[in-house]
């Protein structure tokens, strides 16, 4: 049998050997740690987690350890705050990435090359190094211990910005032209062409600003100290520090925090492929 590439050459047979072993090598790598951890939430009381040579099939299933979780922590209200601060992020980095990244890629005017300069320079300042100007910003504003102080600063993203203005400069700004021949104004412009235009991305900036919003950890940890307004990842480090010898309530608080991502790239995954094409650096 011949196998060839995208251009019709011929690919010896070792090269697509070495090729498949290093995938399947990253997927161990990437995928691995994941299915150990949900073997071994399905693992019951009496099961040697740490066993040699270790077991990675549960010998008896159980979805015990799951409600374990929810007994011992308010592992669904944490989720609930979680998940408003996610979905929140997401329409805030939708709608204001979209906004400014048009801005960026379309509008002239003066300082527009100062103003991206600001973008791919804010890119680079490590949140370790802003956090506390952040900490006294909220305290200031009288928005310490709530939800909306852990929103705040990544409501609107220096890099989905940065996305949706490349995404835009990829359009054929003819269309758009012919568009103000006929009249339409800036924001006709903006919602009934270039927008429609740029989905793959917006799910792209959908994806990254959920996932930064449900894993964060380090500034909820710092903003918040009332339990009620916990959000998951502060809620399972308590999980793991009351009950640091039973790994089986880990693996499952780990489970029931990474199950919402997969969904979501599950729902978005065809948007997101052809996204990452719509918003590749440009030069």
């Amino acid at each position: 049998m011949r196998i060839t590439d995208e251009n019709g050459k011929r690919v010896p047979l070792w090269q697509l050997a070495v090729r498949y072993v290093l995938l399947i090598a990253v997927l161990a790598l990437m995928v691995g740690p994941f299915l150990w951890q949900l073997s071994t939430s399905l693992k019951g009381p009496h099961e040697d987690i740490f066993s040699s040579p270790p077991e990675f099939l549960p010998s008896d299933p159980t979805f015990g350890n799951y409600g374990r979780v929810a007994d011992t922590i308010p592992v669904w209200d944490y989720a609930l705050n979680s998940l408003k601060v996610a979905v929140t992020n997401v329409l805030t980095n939708c709608v204001g990435a979209a906004l400014a990244g048009y801005a960026l890629a379309r509008m002239r005017y003066r300082g527009r090359k100062a103003v991206l300069l600001a973008f791919i320079l804010a890119m680079l300042v490590p949140v370790e190094g802003i956090i506390i100007a952040q900490f006294t910003t909220m305290r200031d504003l009288g928005l310490n211990n709530t939800l909306i102080a852990v929103l705040l600063p990544g409501c609107v993203s220096a890099l989905n910005v940065l996305l949706m203005r490349n995404a835009f400069l990829n359009l054929p700004q003819e269309v758009e032209e012919a568009a103000f021949v006929d009249g339409a104004n800036v924001w006709q412009r903006f919602v009934r062409i270039a927008l429609p235009a740029v989905k793959g991305t917006l799910a792209v900036v959908a994806i990254f600003s959920f996932m930064g919003a449900w894993d964060d950890f380090l500034w909820p940890l710092i903003v918040l100290s009332d339990p009620e307004n916990f959000t998951l990842t502060i809620g399972l480090n308590y999980l793991h520090g009351t009950f640091a010898n039973d790994e089986r309530l880990v693996a499952a608080g780990t489970i029931i925090a990474v199950l919402p991502l997969i969904v979501l790239f599950a729902c978005l995954q065809r948007f997101f492929f052809r996204g990452v094409g719509e918003g590749a650096v440009k030069g």
